[in-house]
């Protein structure tokens, strides 16, 4: 079904559930403009020359209404792109290992295409879909959602091992909105305040198109409490693979602790993945503070700082995890930090930099937002990767002889209007 012919029934049906009551509309415009150059050696200088540069724009409409126990909402995305990154990804195979590369999200996975590109040609490309489409019934103690929503789980600050579900890139700027999966969502609360949560994703293999068990996750987290500690138990089948999780909150002198240890059991083996961060916040120098530093292991990364293109190819766990966009680091020991800065209650600084500890190398970013209005936002970054030829964030090799995946510094800036 088309997007625009999806919404529309699903508006229609929200008056009629809202009982003559008003629909809830509301969304956002985003305007980004992104430079990102590359070295003389990367293998990316073909495709994209010396820098790709590119303009976008993307409306978002939310619609949602509520009668009694039932609700339903829907988000229409339009994109609308322009630059050196449209198409130019397809010309280099071996970017499938990095889906981040895409200029838009799709819908080959999902199990309904709400994706449609209306118009793409040379430079420029106009995409619309719907990222959420979901009806839900919901009591004091239970919640029944299924359709289009996004899911998060784990304690991962930058890394989130236990999130099965579509995790975030550690480097992306804009996270206001995560990309929505088509599942079947419940939670059950207890009287003791501990809650059972349940999802089942469905997916389709991306070359056949069939709706296949081993492309579905399917799992169930327990979260509770125990004195001023938080805890939770996850069981999950994922792409065929037996996934259990522990994690945990607390706090210790002001600061906020938290941490997961995932186990994945594929075929004989068990892959460990560990994530360990703390949080302080404080006054310095009249503003206001917050810092984080994480910790994480991922058992999936490659031994011994091999992290040539064949190398990672043929790590058949990890490419796989690449591809599907459940994975974004080749290495297994990864640290990461940043501050947030409120130099004015409308302006904030956040300095942050993910370092691969193997090589090393590393990626500092420098992000700035700034409060326009009530309804208007500025968010803008610096992104500088560090390393030499080889390394993670430096450039792995292509397999092209003196040709590197690289990418230089680049930029990024956003303006923001809500409605």
């Amino acid at each position: 079904m088309r997007p625009e012919a999806a919404l529309l029934l699903v508006l229609a049906g929200g008056v009629a559930l809202a009982d003559g009551g008003p629909v809830e509309i509301g969304g956002h415009t985003k305007f980004r403009l992104t430079d990102q150059t590359f070295p003389d050696d990367s293998l990316l200088r073909e495709p994209y020359g010396a820098n790709a540069l590119d303009l976008g724009g993307e409306f978002r409409l939310s619609a949602s209404a509520k009668q009694g126990p039932w609700s339903f909402a829907a988000d229409y995305q339009l994109f609308a792109l322009h630059g050196d990154s449209v198409g130019a990804a397809a010309s280099v195979p071996a970017l499938s290992l990095f889906p981040g590369y895409a200029p838009y999200p799709d819908d080959d996975r999902r199990l309904f295409d709400f994706t449609h590109v209306i118009h793409e040609a040379g430079d420029t490309a106009v995409v619309q879909r719907l990222d959420r489409l979901w009806a839900a019934y919901t009591t004091d103690r239970l919640v029944i959602r299924a359709g289009r929503q996004a899911l998060s789980w784990g304690n991962g600050l930058f890394y989130a091992p236990m999130d099965l579900v579509n995790p975030f890139d550690p480097a992306t700027i804009d996270t206001e909105f995560k990309t929505g999966d088509d599942m079947l969502y419940l939670q059950y609360l207890r009287g003791s305040g501990d809650d059972v949560q349940a999802a089942i994703v469905f997916r389709r293999d991306p070359v056949s198109g069939d709706v296949r068990a081993d492309e579905r996750t399917a799992a169930v987290k327990y979260h509770g409490f125990a004195g001023d500690r938080e805890f939770d138990l996850l069981v999950a089948d994922s792409y065929g693979k037996t996934v259990v999780g522990l994690g945990g909150v607390t706090s210790a002198g002001g600061a906020v602790l938290r941490g997961d240890l995932v186990l994945t059991a594929v075929g004989g083996d068990t892959y460990v993945e560990a994530v360990a961060n703390a949080s302080y916040s404080w006054t310095w120098g009249g503003r206001n503070v917050s810092g984080s530093v994480e910790y994480y292991f991922n058992g999936f990364g490659q031994h011994g700082g091999d992290y040539g293109l064949p190398s990672v190819a043929a790590n058949t766990e990890l490419s796989q995890r690449l591809v599907r966009g459940e994975s974004y680091t080749l290495g297994r020991h990864y640290l990461a930090g940043s501050l947030l800065v409120e130099v004015t209650p409308l302006f904030t600084v956040t300095p942050t930099l993910l370092f691969s500890v193997s090589e090393p190398s590393a990626l500092f970013q420098l992000v700035t937002q700034v409060s326009l209005a009530d309804n208007k936002t500025l968010l803008g970054s610096l992104n500088l990767p560090l390393g030499p030829n080889g390394s993670e964030f430096g450039g792995i090799e292509s397999g092209v002889p003196g040709s590197y995946l690289s990418s230089g510094p680049g930029v990024f800036a956003q303006f923001a209007w809500y409605f």
